[in-house]
């Protein structure tokens, strides 16, 4: 105690050295993830299959480490085998070599294209490789890497694991990898290195031989012999001499406005530029021995034409420009602006000048002014021309973004009903709905799939049209002003054509067809107005006609029958009493008018159409007669959507219960009206037999000794609910013809609703609305050149791409980021078919002489799918003939010698070009070399056991690589 009170006591610090460091954390925390996935102890697999790095899968599994404060990512590299997990269940040889050790020596996968850089480098099919986080600087310090390359090597021995590990450093994009493999009794060390620039003394094979001698320090006499593999690869990049498929459109023709209608119905596809940048041949000498071959400084025996196996890969030209693609971005684009019409062509383009506003006492003489026209002289032209030509004239033309020509070849494309041909020979009504009928053949086509699936409209409708028009204006006719300028005189037509009762073509008769897109339902509803309309009309005519005739004998004192509406008129060709107006009647007059209605209408049917069967009437033997109804009102399904809305706020309540049903029994009500007039002294039990014969229950009726004597029918049971609303409306019902009643579907009202919503659109709604339409040709076209060219790939991505753009389109608002991924897709597919073409057009498949076409197209079709393609036969195939001609036109180009140079290398032999003339080198210098060298040597000493050493040698213009891997025997040492 006297101690521990003392001041003046010395305190000494105590240090836990059994507290573990950083270091050694971060060696712990490798040896859990070697556990974590299983790669502790031996491995056993099969021998890799040629070609099998390459078609073979390959996974990775990675997570992150931490040394101190320093992230690291660790990653395990493997090729998924069938057989692995059964192999992992034998047990392996006591003695025997790793896995990466064996994978060292094989021959089966040297040089595979679209693999890691350490699977080219090393033929490895397993390796772990622990590099730098994504944020983290570079492993730069020498004595940093020798701590990882220690931690490494540690952890591998602690826990028995066989799989190579790599740790990288150096910056990034040098992929400068050190690592390790340990064996039983063996270890490999792995070893690179990387300069800019490639010794002289190491330009050749032997060079690169006596760096691999010195190396591995065989001290055996005679060494061992040394396996070469020697791949050349050469870059064709001119193509001048090898003609374009592509052939552009007539953009001189498209500006002049002298397009027909052909052109305005066809899309443009193909690349403007070329779409193969560049062909590389690799030249491969597989498997050589020191002593066979010679390349040094002075000479070589590496011909190209000579070597035993060539292959051949493309390189693609970065996002290449394409004529379907331009027009569906530019397209796009617009669906993405937010301008109105009127700021787009200007506040004042449609106002009137002075001096019509000063005019103003004819204003009068105006309104009362005649409008009919023959029917004879109708046409676009005529219909429209006065219309526009009072906007026009206030537009200065320099302010039109549409000339009159291109214009008027638009619409003639778009409304050829109104050519005069057509409609001085009264053939407007047999043409009138030609296009857009969908027949039963139509529906089982290929194109009314793509309608339904896109929300598209049929590529014989009006709407289709419309949107390729507007797509050739927005690319050729001045953008999007033009567009706003053609979609003015497009509304201004439906106003015309709705004013003077004339159908639009291009549009299936019926009902808006929900599956199509909102615009096309909407023009639908405008047709189904005028049809309406103009039935009425008619009907208004023939029944002016029919009271003169009733006239005559009425002043000769001749009876007069009740007048029967035809079995084939429906009620439109009846005037609407809310139409028609009568002279007013004295009091007397009138009192004695509705009694004898009153005593008439006992009797007297209204609106038949025919007998229902055998049926008659519950209270008489009259027969029973299906009347003439009320068509039910054609909805688009905004309006739907709408009415759902409105019956939806009326809530659960009785209240709102029954204020739903009587919105929803306006049919009801009409039908029960138009059958109490055609069926005189009926009652609910007619009417439910008619309408919905489920809710009649027949029963039959037996005497006492079981026989039927009749059968006897009564209502269901939902039917004699008390004050169900079915008996409410038929009270409510008063006899009434459907030509009588009062509308169900106005269809002045809906027409006009129709007009103001195509006024009101924007360019950009405009745009969205005809994208589906848009998108719908563009597969069309897409799907009818691949047919041609044969992409099994293509053809599987054209179904993926179209299920997705369907799901976007059938949703209410789609995503504007995801369709532009659809265009970016469909881009890609262009460019994938215009490659093929590129590719056939350089290989003679696509000319007038297919000799071997067969064989080169498979060649061709390899090149679009594969990674890298062998050539059958290789210099001396027909593919490797073509290659061989190509790069002699290529170098004689470019050193300028004859005008044989810009000959293709098919026209050559028809030009007559002779050897005399071939003075050029066939082949230019490589590009890049790659040697490969492999041996078994016992290192460290003539007494070790044999082990595999390999190096790896890659010698470009740019880089120098050496990546080798070199084995020691550490049984004894």
């Amino acid at each position: 105690m006297a101690a521990d009170s003392d001041p003046e006591c010395e305190v000494f610090e105590i240090t836990d050295f059994t507290t573990a460091s950083e270091w050694e954390r971060f060696i712990s925390r490798v040896e859990e993830v070697l556990n974590d996935w299983k790669l502790i102890g031996s491995r056993v697999g099969k021998h890799p299959e040629k070609g099998e790095y390459t078609s073979g899968i390959w996974e990775e599994t990675c997570q992150e480490i931490n040394f101190a404060d320093f992230k690291f990512s660790i990653t395990h590299h493997y090729l998924k085998q069938e057989s692995a997990e059964n192999d992992c269940r034998i047990e392996p040889e006591e003695d025997a070599s790793p896995l990466g050790m064996q994978d060292l020596m094989s021959m089966n996968n040297d040089f595979p294209p679209r693999a890691h850089c350490l699977v080219r480098w090393y033929g490895l099919r397993e390796f772990v490789v622990i590099s730098p986080g994504a944020n983290c600087e570079a492993i730069i310090s020498e004595s940093k890497c020798n701590l990882l390359l220690s931690s490494v090597s540690i952890a591998l021995a602690n826990t028995g694991c066989q799989v190579p590990l790599f740790v990288q450093i150096q910056q990034k994009w040098r992929r400068l990898y050190s690592g390790e493999c340990q064996g039983p009794g063996a270890r490999t060390d792995f070893e690179m290195v990387h300069l800019r620039k490639v010794p002289s003394q190491y330009n050749h094979l032997s060079g690169l031989l006596d760096i691999f001698k010195n190396k591995i320090g065989c001290a055996l006499t005679p060494m061992p012999p040394i396996s070469i593999a020697i791949r050349f690869t050469y870059v064709l990049q001119d193509w001048q001499q090898c003609s374009w498929p592509q052939q552009p459109p007539d953009f001189d023709a498209l500006l002049a406005g002298e397009v027909g209608g052909v052109e305005f119905g066809k899309l443009p596809f193909g690349a403007c530029e070329d779409p193969i940048s560049e062909l590389h041949l690799s030249t491969t000498w597989p498997n050589l021995t020191e002593g066979i071959v010679v390349d040094n400084d002075v000479y070589s025996d590496l011909d190209p034409l000579q070597a035993p196996h060539w292959s051949v890969r493309v390189r693609k030209a970065e996002n290449p420009q394409c004529l379907l693609g331009d027009f569906l971005m530019e397209f796009f684009k617009l669906c993405c602006r937010k301008e109105t019409t009127e700021e787009i062509l200007g506040k004042n383009s449609v106002e009137e000048d002075g001096k019509e506003n000063s005019d103003i006492t004819q204003a009068l003489s105006k309104l009362t002014e005649p409008t009919a026209v023959p029917i004879h002289k109708l046409s676009v032209s005529n219909m429209v021309h006065s219309a526009r030509k009072r906007i026009r004239r206030h537009r200065r033309i320099e302010e039109s973004p549409l000339s009159n020509d291109v214009l008027n070849s638009i619409l003639l494309y778009l409304f050829p009903d109104s050519a005069l041909d057509k409609l001085d020979s009264g053939d407007v009504k047999s043409t009138q709905h030609s296009p857009g009928r969908n027949t039963q053949k139509d529906k089982d086509s290929e194109d009314y799939a793509f309608c339904n699936q896109l929300k598209s409209a049929p590529s014989d409708s009006l709407t289709y049209r419309l949107a390729l028009c507007m797509c050739l204006v927005n690319i050729y006719h001045g953008g999007v002003r033009a567009v706003a300028h053609l979609w003015q005189e497009f509304v201004l037509e439906m106003r015309y054509r709705w004013e003077n009762n004339c159908l639009i073509y291009g549009l299936a008769s019926g009902a808006p067809d929900l599956r199509c897109c909102l615009l096309h339902q909407k023009l639908q509803m405008l047709n189904c107005c005028i049809e309406r309309k103009k039935a009425r009309d008619d009907g208004k005519k023939t029944e002016g006609a029919t009271e003169r005739k009733r006239a005559g004998p009425e002043a000769a004192g001749q009876p007069v029958g009740p007048v029967e509406v035809s079995p084939g008129k429906s009620w439109e060709s009846w005037s609407d009493s809310e139409d028609e107006f009568f002279e007013c009647l004295s009091d007397t007059d009138e009192m004695k008018e509705v009694e004898t209605e009153r005593s008439t209408n006992k009797s007297k049917a209204e609106g038949r159409l025919q007998p229902h069967g055998k049926l008659t009437l519950m209270n008489s033997h009259e027969p029973l007669y299906i009347p003439i109804t009320q068509e039910p009102a054609p909805m688009t399904e905004d309006l739907l959507e709408e009415q759902s809305e409105v019956l939806a706020k009326l809530g659960t309540s009785a209240e709102g219960a029954q204020l739903r049903a009587r919105m929803q029994s306006a049919c009801l009500l009409s039908d029960m009206e138009s059958f109490k007039a055609a069926n005189p002294g009926c009652c609910l039990q007619d009417f439910v037999r008619w309408y919905s014969p489920r809710d009649y229950v027949e029963e039959e009726v037996t005497d006492e000794t079981g026989h039927t004597i009749g059968v006897r029918g009564d209502l269901s049971a939902r039917m004699k609910i008390p004050g169900n609303m079915w008996e409410e409306a038929w009270e409510t019902a008063k006899a009434t013809p459907a030509r009588r009643q009062k509308r169900l579907f106005d269809d002045t009202k809906e027409a006009e609703k129709v007009l103001h919503y195509l006024v009101v659109q924007k360019p950009a709604d405009l745009m969205r609305h005809l994208l589906p339409c848009v998108l719908h040709a563009s597969f069309l076209k897409i799907k009818d050149e691949e047919s041609i060219e044969d992409i099994p790939s293509v053809r599987k991505t054209i179904q993926q791409v179209m299920a997705q753009a369907g799901k976007l389109l059938h949703q209410p608002s789609p995503d504007i980021k995801k369709l532009e991924d659809v265009i970016n897709q469909m881009m890609s597919l262009e460019a994938v078919i215009a490659r093929a073409r590129s590719l056939k057009a350089k290989f003679g498949v696509a000319g007038p002489e297919k000799d071997d076409c067969e064989e080169l197209e498979r060649f061709v079709s390899c090149l679009l799918e594969e990674p890298e393609v062998s050539v059958i036969g290789a210099g001396r195939g027909p593919a490797g003939d073509i290659i061989h001609k190509l790069f002699v036109g290529s170098q004689r180009l470019a050193d300028g010698s004859d005008e044989a140079a810009l000959l293709s290398p098919m026209e050559e032999e028809t030009a007559g070009v002779t050897d005399d003339k071939k003075a050029v080198v066939d082949f230019p210098a490589p590009a890049g070399r790659e040697i490969l060298l492999r041996t078994f040597v016992p290192r460290p000493a003539p007494y070790s056991k044999a082990l595999p050493q390999r190096l790896f040698c890659v010698l470009t213009r740019e880089e120098f690589r050496l990546a080798g891997a070199f084995s020691s025997d550490t049984s004894f040492f």
